[in-house]
Parts: structure tokens; C-alpha cells; sequence
């Protein structure tokens, strides 16, 4: 009887081991063609979430004159109310993602979106500067906790062959929102109030919450536990920078908030490095996905085209106003045809780079944003009045390149990190670019006034053509970073990818071990039988020396 029970034992335990490693390979094996319908809703979710987040990094700009007219406070007061989001958006983007993968992604998602919808609320709703800018520091907090996590819902909803057109289509409505800010939030305060720039945002919450939470999947990473110290060691870091990068030109770059802030960010996030490689148990951000040369590519080129291009979209839209006279409204009209050709671009880049590898189309697409910058300072400088009929090739230009470097980065840096690990590789990235748009808009604006730049039509164009000439450099090197990347790669996880082989391997090594620990148990049953049935003088055979063992012994 205990043989047969150790039999079946050992059969069902290797049936199972066989079984497991057979689901596994097939699960790696099996794919469904097409979005599939909750991929489109995810699609649709994520965008719009994605939209209203990376909209109201510049959308309040414009409406800063009318939000002094009715509130009051001084210049920094201002700058705050643009300065606090920023902040709170950059800082909490990698604790963001770290908080999905512990508690649920969609779970975070949720809540994320609900504290930037009450943000959008209160912010429309403030009697005062001070409120104002306490509301935008929650829409931040918000933003971060629901933006990093829109990747990686989207890369679990999608199958890998369809995820470049995916993310195109991802990339296209989140750099139309980015290049749109000016021209919505004009739009809206010059025909309702500045108020509206928020309430804009409070409906598209309302229905986008309900409905996330019920066509989104719930997904978590790998690690058990939040790391606490690396969390807060991250976090003050990119505070410090950030807020030394926000302050350095209204403060001065001397000032003695500035160099602290910047100095102890610096030492904070070396300390946060360090932290990761040897004292976390279980890992922030492990410091070995850096040693993948797809993500430290995609992260580095991402610093440099953030850096270029967005600090020179700052100047070029102060150049459309200041020198041609535009209002922001109108500004941001001349500015379409940057941005909408995203629209159109970024999805053909995503499914392009399916096909043909992502490596070609990110390269392109940084030269041509690189080329764009360059002749559009060229033009403006030959010329001996404004025009905007000549520069029009040069920002088509810029925004071609755009889309097709956006839409190929995101499936990159999503498959070049285990499925468990892409919640934090998307907080890396997300908070890299950010980094990357601070850094930009204060060298840039550094580089203008040292050519003399004082905001006046008279200075304006002789300050910004080497600033510009700067940023196309940049944005060349960020190309040149983009070189390393692998011309094609197979998400990690994937048949033929070297983590698909260590997976199949780890699945191997586990079967043989319960097949081996089956067998064992069926040898250990075997033997006490066999001596319970020869041990009739109340005694067995020990295992060790042969000496009598007592039959209760022998039981227990």
C-alpha cells in the first residue's frame, strides 16, 4: 500500500513538473494575432491618460498673464505653478512605477489618474496662487504614479508583433499633446478663462477611471517588497537636480540654492547607484538591465533628443510670439505642422520598425530632427526680417523625425527587460526624458543669454541661432548613441532571445528536480516498507550502519 502511494506519488509530482514546463514553452510559443479587443481599449485608456499628462506640462504656460490678473503674486509665484508639476512629475516617476509593480499596475494606474483628476479639479477651482500651486504639485504626483504605468499595460495587452504600431500610435497622441500645450492652453483661456485649461481634464477623468477598471488587466512585477532606501535615495536625487535645473537661470547658477540643490542630487543618486549594485535586498532599479545594450542605448539617446529637442521647442515658440508677433493661439497653429504629422508618422515608424527592426528608424528619425534644428536656425539667420513660409520644411522636418524616433524607443525599451521588470524600466525611461527636458530648456536658455538674449525682437534671433545650432548638435549625438543599438531584437522572453533560452533552462532544471525528489520519495517509502514488513521482532534495519532501529522509531 505505501508503495503504491509513493508511486503515485512520484507520478503525479513528475506529471506535474512535465506538464508546468510544457505550459511554460507554450505560453512563449502561443500568440494571438491583431490587438484583440481589450488591446484597443488599453490603447485607447493609455493614450488619453497619457495625453492629459504630458498635455499640462506646458499647457498652463500661455495662461500664466490671466492667472496673475485674477489671482495675484509676484514672477516666482508664476513660475511655481508651471515649476510644481514639473517637479512632482519628474521626481515620483521611477516610485510610481515601483508602486505598480508592488500593489498592481492597474490598481496604481487607478489611483494615479484619480489623484490627477482631483488635482485638475482643485487646481480650476483655487482662490488663490498658493492653493493653485499645491493643486499642480498633486496633478504631478498623479501624472507620475499613472504615466510610467501606461507602457507597461499597454506591452501586457499587445502581442509582441503588434506592439510597434501600438506604441506609434501611443507616441503619436503623447507628442501631440507635448507640442500642443501652448496652442490648447491659449485657445482656452483666450476664448473661456484659464480656469478651463483644468476643467478640460475633469471629464475625460471621470470616464476614463470606471472604464479602466473595467477592461484593464491586472499585472505586478517581480519583487515582493517596496525598496525603501533605494526609493528615497532616487527620489531626493532627482529632486535636487530637477529643482537646481528649474531654478539656475530666474536664481543665477551661483546661487546658493541652486549649486546645493544640484551637488546634493548628484551625490544622492550616486549613492542610490551604489545602493542598488551591493545593499537592495530586492532591487529598485537593478543596475544589471544596464549592462543590456538595447536599454542603456534607448535611455541615453532618450536623455540627449530630450535635452536637444525640447529646449529648442522652447526657444522656436518664443521665437513665433517675441518676433513674429503671433498670440499663443496662433502660434501654436503654425506650429501644427510639427505636430501633426505624428499623427500619421509615429504608427507607420511602429509598424515599419516591426518589420524592418528599430535600429534604421530611430537613427533616421534623430538626423532628421538633428538637420530640422540646424536649418531652421540657418534660415533665421540669413534672413533680415521674420518669415514663416522659408522654415516650414525645416519643422515638418523636426516633427517627422519626432515620431519616428518615439515609436520604435518605446517597444525597445519595454522588450529589452523581463515582463516583471518593464514597470520600472518604463519609470527609468520616463524619468531620464524628463531629466533630459529640464537639462534642455536650461542649457539652452543659458546659451541664449549668453549670446545676448534678453526676450526683446531686436536680440532675439542673433541669441537663439547658436542655441539651436546646439540643440540640432545634441540631438546628432543622440543619434550617434542610437547606433548601438542592435538592428533587430526579440522581446526578452520570446523564442530565440538568450532569456528565452535561460528561461527554457530554469524550467529544465526545475523538472529534474522534482523528478528526482519523486524518485527519492518513492526510495524513502519503499524502505520503510520493506522494513516494517522484516522488522516482525520489533525492530528495522537503521539506514546508515545496519544497527536494529525500533519499529516506532522507524514509524515516526
Amino acid at each position: 500500500m505505501t508503495e503504491k502511494t509513493a508511486e503515485n506519488t512520484a507520478g503525479s509530482t513528475t506529471g506535474k513538473a512535465i506538464s508546468t514546463a510544457a505550459g511554460a514553452s507554450a505560453a512563449v510559443a502561443t500568440e494571438k494575432p491583431g490587438l484583440g479587443r481589450t488591446g484597443v481599449w488599453t490603447l485607447v485608456i493609455t493614450a488619453l491618460a497619457g495625453f492629459m499628462a504630458a498635455l499640462d506640462n506646458l499647457v498652463v504656460t500661455t495662461a500664466l498673464p490671466s492667472i496673475r490678473e485674477e489671482l495675484g503674486g509676484g514672477l516666482s509665484d508664476l513660475e511655481w505653478t508651471v515649476s510644481a508639476y514639473t517637479l512632482s512629475f519628474a521626481v515620483l516617476l521611477m516610485f510610481g512605477a515601483a508602486l505598480g509593480d508592488r500593489f498592481g499596475r492597474r490598481r496604481m494606474f487607478l489611483i494615479g489618474l484619480t489623484l490627477f483628476t482631483a488635482g485638475s479639479a482643485a487646481a480650476a477651482l483655487s482662490p488663490g496662487i498658493g492653493e493653485l500651486i499645491a493643486a499642480r504639485a498633486v496633478q504631478g504626483v498623479g501624472a507620475a504614479v499613472s504615466m510610467p504605468l501606461t507602457l507597461t499595460l499597454l506591452t501586457a495587452a499587445i502581442p509582441a508583433a503588434k506592439r510597434g504600431m501600438a506604441f506609434g500610435i501611443w507616441a503619436g497622441v503623447n507628442g501631440l499633446a507635448i507640442a500642443t500645450g501652448p496652442l490648447v492652453g491659449g485657445t482656452l483661456t483666450e476664448n473661456f478663462s484659464w480656469q478651463w485649461i483644468f476643467w478640460v481634464n475633469v471629464p475625460v477623468g471621470i470616464v476614463l477611471v470606471p472604464l479602466a477598471a473595467l477592461k484593464l488587466r491586472e499585472s505586478r512585477g517581480a519583487n515582493p517588497a517596496l525598496d525603501v532606501v533605494g526609493t528615497v535615495l532616487v527620489s531626493l536625487g532627482l529632486f535636487g537636480v530637477v529643482l537646481g535645473l528649474i531654478r539656475g537661470n530666474p536664481d543665477g547658477w551661483t546661487s546658493p540654492l541652486v549649486l546645493a540643490a544640484l551637488a546634493g542630487g548628484v551625490v544622492l543618486l550616486i549613492a542610490f547607484v551604489r545602493y542598488e549594485q551591493r545593499g537592495a535586498r530586492h532591487p529598485m532599479l537593478p543596475m544589471r538591465l544596464f549592462r543590456n545594450r538595447t536599454f542603456t542605448a534607448v535611455n541615453a539617446s532618450g536623455l540627449l533628443m530630450s535635452l536637444g529637442m525640447f529646449g529648442s521647442i522652447f526657444l522656436i515658440s518664443q521665437h513665433l510670439q517675441t518676433v513674429g508677433g503671433y498670440t499663443p493661439e496662433e502660434a501654436g497653429i503654425r506650429m501644427l505642422p510639427w505636430t501633426g504629422v505624428g499623427l500619421i508618422v509615429a504608427p507607420l515608424a511602429g509598424i515599419l520598425a516591426d518589420r524592418f527592426g528599430g535600429r534604421l528608424i530611430v537613427v533616421l528619425g534623430l538626423v532628421l530632427q538633428g538637420v530640422g534644428l540646424a536649418l531652421y536656425a540657418a534660415i533665421n539667420a540669413g534672413l533680415g526680417h521674420y518669415a514663416y513660409g522659408p522654415v516650414v520644411p525645416a519643422v515638418v522636418m523636426c516633427g517627422i523625425g519626432m515620431s519616428m524616433y518615439f515609436a520604435p524607443t518605446a517597444a525597445m525599451v519595454m522588450d529589452s527587460v523581463r515582463p516583471e521588470e518593464q514597470g520600472i524600466a518604463s519609470g527609468a525611461n520616463n524619468a531620464l526624458r524628463e531629466v533630459g527636458g529640464a537639462l534642455g530648456v536650461a542649457v539652452l536658455a543659458a546659451v541664449f543669454s549668453e549670446q545676448g538674449g534678453d526676450g526683446s525682437v531686436g536680440t532675439f534671433v542673433d541669441a537663439m541661432v547658436p542655441a539651436l545650432y546646439v540643440g540640432a548638435a545634441v540631438v546628432l549625438a543622440a543619434g550617434a548613441c542610437a547606433l548601438l543599438l542592435p538592428s533587430r531584437s526579440k522581446p526578452v522572453g520570446s523564442v530565440g532571445s538568450v532569456e528565452s533560452v535561460e528561461s527554457v533552462a530554469v524550467v529544465e532544471a526545475e523538472q529534474a528536480a522534482a523528478i528526482e525528489r519523486a524518485v527519492e520519495a518513492e526510495e524513502a517509502a519503499a524502505g520503510v516498507t520493506a522494513g516494517v514488513a522484516a522488522g516482525q521482532d520489533g525492530a528495522v534495519t537503521g539506514p546508515e550502519d545496519g544497527q536494529p532501529v525500533p519499529v516506532e522509531a522507524a514509524k515516526a
